[in-house]
C-alpha cells in the first residue's frame, strides 16, 4: 500500500487530501457492502452521542494520516520507513502516560532494537554504496514525526475508544472513516483541490488511470488494514500491534526486493535481521512476563505431606478394625 501512495503522490503531488478522501470514503462504501452480505457486519445507528464520544480518536486519525501522506509526498519510500520506527518509543511513552505504568526493561530494550533497525536501513549512505542520496526536506521530516506522534496517540486511544463502539471493531471503523472523511472534506476545498483536479484533467499530460485505480486499490487494502489494526488492538496492545507492524514493514521491504527489483544493500539487509530479531525479543518478552509464576516447592512440605497422608492412611484401617 505504501508503494502505491507513493506512485500516486508521485503522479498527483497537488492531490493528497482528495487522495485521503477517496480512501475514506471507499472504505465506508465496502463496508455498506459486506453489510449486505453478512451479518457479521453492522453498520453503527449514527447518534450524537456515540458521534461526540468518538470525536478525539476520530480527530486524532484524521490528523495522523493528512501528516502520514504529506510525509510520504516528500521523501523517498524507503526514508517514509523512519517514521514507523519512532512510533515504537512514542507509543511506550504515550501508554505509559496514560496509563501510569512503566513497561519493564525487556520491553525497552525490544523498542530500542526495533527503531536502531529501523534507523540503519534508512541512513543516508549504505555499507556497499558511497553514494549519498537526496536529503529530504525539513518540513517533510517534520510531518514524519508528527505523523508518528498522532499514531501513537491513535493506538492508545483505541483501547478507551471501543466499548463507545459497542467493543466492535467494525463499528469503530466505520464511525472512523466516516468522520475522518467528513472532517477532511472541507480542507479539500479551503486547499482548492477541487479546481486543481479539473485544471489536471483538461491537461494531456496528466495519467489519471494512475490517481483513480491508486485510489481504488489503497482504498481497499486500507480498509481491511483500518480494521485488521483496530482488531489487533483489542485484542492485544497499542504496544504490541507496534511491533506487529514493524514486522509487516520488514515483509515489505522483502516484498519491494521481489515484486519491484529494489536494491538490497548490506544495511538494508541487517536492518531487516534487527528488526525481525528485536520482535522475536519482544514476543519472549512478553511471554515471560504473562506466564504464571512457578511455584516451589521445599521439601519440608512434601513431608508434611507425607506424614498427613500416613495419618489418614493409619486412621482408615483403624476405622476398618
Amino acid at each position: 500500500m505504501s508503494y502505491r501512495n507513493k506512485a500516486v503522490m508521485n503522479s498527483s503531488p497537488e492531490l493528497p487530501m482528495l487522495f485521503l478522501f477517496n480512501q475514506l470514503v471507499l472504505a465506508v462504501i465496502l463496508l455498506h457492502a459486506a453489510a449486505l452480505f453478512t451479518k457479521k457486519v453492522e453498520i453503527p445507528k449514527l447518534d450524537f452521542k456515540t458521534a461526540k464520544k468518538l470525536t478525539p480518536v476520530t480527530l486524532v486519525n484524521v490528523i495522523g494520516l493528512i501528516f502520514n501522506i504529506l510525509c510520504l509526498r516528500g521523501v523517498e519510500a524507503s526514508f517514509f520507513q523512519i517514521a514507523r520506527g519512532l512510533v515504537l518509543p512514542l507509543t511506550i511513552a504515550v501508554s505509559s502516560i496514560v496509563t501510569r505504568t512503566v513497561p519493564s526493561r525487556k520491553v525497552f530494550l525490544a523498542a530500542g532494537v526495533v527503531t536502531l533497525g529501523f534507523l540503519l536501513g534508512v541512513t543516508p549512505r549504505t555499507l556497499t554504496n558511497i553514494q549519498w542520496r537526496a536529503a529530504p526536506s525539513a518540513i517533510s521530516i517534520i510531518y514524519g514525526v508528527l505523523s508518528s506522534l498522532f499514531i501513537a496517540v491513535h493506538a492508545v486511544l483505541i483501547k478507551s475508544s471501543l466499548p463507545h463502539a459497542h467493543n466492535s471493531t467494525i463499528q469503530l471503523a466505520y464511525w472512523q472513516n466516516l468522520g475522518s472523511a467528513l472532517f477532511l472534506a472541507p480542507f479539500i476545498f479551503i486547499q482548492g483541490e477541487h479546481g486543481t483536479l479539473f485544471e489536471l484533467m483538461s491537461q494531456r499530460g496528466w495519467n489519471s488511470s494512475v490517481f483513480l485505480w491508486g485510489s481504488i486499490i489503497t482504498g481497499v487494502f486500507g480498509f481491511l488494514l483500518c480494521v485488521a489494526g483496530l482488531l489487533s488492538i483489542k485484542v492485544t496492545s497499542p504496544i504490541t500491534h507496534m511491533f506487529s507492524s514493524a514486522a509487516r514493514s520488514v515483509i515489505q521491504t522483502l516484498l519491494g526486493v521481489w515484486l519491484f527489483g529494489d536494491l538490497l544493500t548490506t544495511n538494508r539487509a541487517l536492518s531487516i535481521l534487527i528488526i525481525a530479531l528485536g520482535t522475536m525479543y519482544y514476543t519472549w518478552a512478553k511471554s515471560t512476563e504473562s506466564a504464571p509464576p512457578k511455584q516451589t516447592v521445599h521439601p519440608t512440605d512434601i513431608e508434611k505431606a507425607q506424614n498427613a497422608l500416613a495419618r489418614q492412611t493409619e486412621g482408615g484401617d483403624t476405622l476398618k478394625n
